[in-house]
């Protein structure tokens, strides 16, 4: 190409991808390409997907059409498929889409830039493919061109996953669980701090279970420590959190440390004896109650989040009043729930007993409705209230958005703040004044500035 090669790229999927993409834009760029936004002007444009669910893989298979069609009309010459979709399927997914050039499996990354800025594909039936088993963190994800606003980011600390939930593709998509070492961890967490970050979200399949093939004792609870003391960062926040895998010194280290947020990330999943049993969660609900309540005990004011699945393989009306009466009760500051989705290659996948998709569907919206009233009482309780929230940006029509510590990015309610002079990136104490939907309405305290 006579011009320096300019790249776009399609990031799809969870927050782990959006690391990922992060450092493969990082090394399209440390190899001199121009990194656009514009996919009408990019020569190549590389397509990171998700692999987990039958919706999301719908989902990249049309991104992927839709960028090969550029290629077909426009100025771009490459296209490369990269992420879990390629590790999952790998060559048969050229069966599903014809004018792909490169395939990169996740534990390829690394080789995002030979494939992009390599000649016409070569390899067998004329695609490129980097599809190899998976390699220690030797790069690790230093160097990244961050795609989220500048005061977050991600930071993964691990990778791949040991567990073996039956419903779950993550294990043979991701490989299993690799930790990064804490001196690894430290480093990386300084790099986005000197990028501006100020709020860090610790990422990994399964984050309880860091350290396990490390020679490192002390575990999660050590490293929030050792992040805890990291320079110029206000909030550390522990996603993914491992129900069986959280413990007592886990919990205290949330609660003893200043940086680490007040808020447990926590896929349950159900809460029914049989069905987490058939799901090997390996946890019953005695065990599931008794953590929630220490949790609850050690941490004041911890604001918790879980995710659900609707419709497991079996489920019967019994057991899904049982989870329905279990969210009214206990009361959850957020709440997620996926219909589930039957995976071929998944014990669960080839379960009897599968719910059809309409009772699935209602099954999801009930319990949203439940969950609903909660969050819309929890709110409520919440108005005349001071609390420290994060500016996201600039206001919108007089609401300028932020967030306070129990609302993560990008998958919980917000808290839009008026009358506010604060940028993104900076912190204000805020009276809590309504509530618009899940969303809490604030406005500055008079003579608590934005703290540095």
């Amino acid at each position: 190409m006579s011009r320096r090669t300019h790249v776009a790229l399609v990031s799809l999927g969870c927050v782990k991808n959006v690391v990922d993409s992060e450092k493969m834009l990082g090394q399209l760029a440390e190899a001199g390409c121009l990194i656009t936004d514009d996919a009408g002007d990019a020569d190549a444009i590389v397509v990171n997907t998700c692999g987990f669910l039958a919706a999301a893989r719908d989902e990249a298979v049309d991104a992927i059409r839709e960028v090969v069609k550029l290629k077909r009309k426009g100025r771009c010459r490459r296209v490369v498929v990269a992420g879990c979709l390629v590790q999952r399927d790998g060559t048969a997914l050229l069966e599903q889409v014809r004018g792909i050039d490169a395939l990169v499996g996740v534990h390829n990354r690394d080789d995002v830039a030979r494939a992009v800025l390599a000649g016409p594909a070569g390899g067998p039936g004329g695609v490129d493919t980097y599809l190899g088993d998976y390699h220690p963190f030797v790069n690790v994800d230093t160097a990244r061109l961050r795609i989220t606003p500048a005061h977050y980011a991600y930071l993964r600390i691990s990778e791949g996953c040991d567990r073996t939930c039956t419903f779950c593709t993550i294990p043979s998509i991701r490989g299993a669980m690799h930790c990064k070492p804490p001196s690894v961890v430290l480093a990386e967490a300084r790099e986005l701090v000197s990028d501006g970050a100020v709020e860090i979200n610790l990422i990994g399949q399964d984050t309880t279970a860091y350290g396990a093939d490390l020679d490192y004792g002390p575990g999660l609870a050590g490293l929030l420590r050792e992040l805890n003391r990291v320079d110029k960062v206000r909030w550390f926040r522990l996603l993914y959190a491992y129900p069986s895998g959280l413990t007592d010194a886990v919990i205290d280290a949330v609660a003893d440390c200043t940086k680490v947020v007040k808020y447990v990330d926590l896929p349950l999943q159900h809460i029914n004896d049989r069905i987490l049993k058939a799901m090997a969660r390996k946890v019953d609900r005695a065990a599931t109650e008794d953590l929630l309540e220490r949790i609850r005990r050690r941490i004041p004011g911890v604001c918790i989040r879980t995710t659900l699945i609707a419709g497991f393989p079996g489920e019967t009306d019994d057991e899904f009043d049982e989870l329905e009466r279990f969210v009214r009760d206990f009361r959850f500051d957020a709440l997620g729930v996926f219909p589930f989705s039957p995976e071929p290659d998944t014990p669960a996948g080839r379960m009897k007993g599968h719910v059809p998709d309409p009772v699935k569907q209602e099954r999801v919206d009930r319990l949203m409705t439940v969950q609903q009233e909660v969050a819309f009482s929890l709110a409520d309780a919440r108005v005349g209230r001071e609390f420290e929230v994060l500016i996201e940006g600039p206001p919108v029509d007089g609401l300028q958005p932020s967030r306070h510590a129990g609302q993560t990015p990008e998958v919980d309610s917000v808290t839009f703040v008026t009358d506010c002079r604060a940028g993104a990136g900076e912190f204000v104490t805020v009276r809590c004044t309504g509530r618009r939907g899940y969303d809490l309405l604030a406005r500055p305290v008079d003579g608590k500035l934005p703290v540095a």
